[in-house]
């Protein structure tokens, strides 16, 4: 029986190092494929035969880059955050994309430090719950990486990051985030697609998922989206961890009338084209502060619903989030990136739209998809915040 234990034993360890090993390797073969699309030997250094640079200094900018407008003279500290008030007096579950530029994927303002370091707590607190990565995407969050540090915000904001080339102890770039002082690998890339991950958490305050197409997940959405890497410190009633690995479907399975722009989304997604980002804007009410919120926010089926007689003022929120959606040009994968903002229900009363939003709020149970009353929260708090918002 001892000897039969033994071997159970062993042959355990052995699966799951291979295993380890399997993982690891194709990670390294991910990397291995984007240094070689650059250029780029295994440590980092440029190759002296490359088709396409013999230095950093002269490497050809992408596609994407080579859209970017500069702001070299922009103050983030300045820079007041957009007010976006995007609620109608009846809610229709629709795409309503606007077109946007490459310039557009990061809006910076003065709240940006306070969201960074928000953001560096969240991240310390939930790790597992807030980043992630499945072997396939491991050569998007790579090209992610090296597109927002290496060609994107240098160039956009170039008073707030730059590049650094070093020549010892080997050649070496490095991006320097001159609002927080910390300094990033850019090539050599960092050691793994999780370490990319969190310095993109330490660099912006958006939010983001890569999504990339696999046609046999659900043979119901032919060419289904799936989510193969994600870093996410402000979720609004979902857990990011649950998400990664699956298709759009899946994902938005708890959403009410998803099925009436699904098939939509999936053909507009297969179609986007590099270079022609688009964007949204979505918003709800909470009655907390909280920008990292994976429970409480969504109503779900089978959830105990209280209504709330009172509602906190000063801490409830109008939340809105600023959507991106943005082809990359080499792995092609799709990022879904999204900028959170809170707004105190008083500021919105002081602009004189309290019973515009209330009507909205009211207007969850009407339109193309009434479950969003429910699942929005409004069950709990709409009777209270209305009062509120129309005193």
């Amino acid at each position: 029986m001892a000897l039969l234990f033994l071997a159970i034993f062993v042959a355990t360890v052995i699966a799951l190092v291979t295993t380890r090993t399997r993982l690891l390797r194709k990670s390294q073969q991910a990397q291995s494929q984007w240094h070689l699309a650059e250029g780029k030997r295994k440590d980092g250094t440029i190759m002296s035969n490359s088709p396409n640079v013999s230095n950093m200094k002269e490497k050809q900018p992408s596609v994407l880059a080579q859209m970017i407008e500069p702001l070299p003279d922009f103050d983030w500290t300045a820079v007041e955050p957009t007010k976006y008030r995007p609620f109608k007096p009846t809610y229709h579950i629709t795409m309503a994309l606007q077109t946007s530029t490459p310039s557009e994927l990061i809006v910076m303002d003065r709240d940006y430090l306070d969201k960074i370091n928000q953001r560096r707590t969240i991240m310390a607190d939930n790790a597992s719950t807030v980043m992630g990565v499945i072997p396939e995407g491991h050569a998007a969050v790579w090209e992610t990486y090296s597109y927002l540090l290496g060609e994107y915000l240098p160039t956009r904001y170039p008073s707030t990051f730059e590049l650094r080339n070093h020549s010892h102890p080997y050649q070496h770039t490095t991006f320097l985030n001159k609002a927080t002082g910390v300094e990033s690998p850019l090539t050599p890339l960092p050691s793994h697609p999780i370490k990319a991950l969190k310095i993109i958490c330490e660099t912006v305050e958006d939010d983001m998922f890569i999504l990339e197409q696999q046609p046999d997940i659900d043979p119901t959405f032919p060419g289904e989206h799936k989510s193969i890497a994600f870093v996410c410190c402000h979720p609004a009633g979902f857990d990011p961890s649950e998400k990664l690995g699956k298709g759009l479907k899946a994902i938005h399975a708890p959403v009410p009338a998803y099925d009436k722009i699904g098939p939509s989304m999936e053909r507009y997604f297969a179609r986007a084209e590099v270079g022609k980002p688009v964007r949204r804007v979505n918003w709800s009410v909470q009655t907390h502060t909280r920008l990292f919120a994976p429970s409480g926010n969504h109503v779900h089926a089978g959830d105990l619903v209280e209504e709330e007689t009172e509602v906190d003022v000063n801490t409830a929120r109008l939340r809105v989030e600023l959507q991106t959606l943005t082809r990359l040009p080499k792995t092609r994968a799709l990022v879904f990136s999204f900028k959170t903002y809170l707004y105190p229900m008083a500021d919105i009363k002081e602009e004189g739209l309290g019973p515009q939003l209330a009507d909205a709020v009211e207007g969850l149970k009407a339109g193309n998809a009434p479950g969003m009353w429910i699942y929005k929260g409004g069950v709990r708090w709409g009777k209270a915040v209305c009062e509120y918002l129309r005193s």
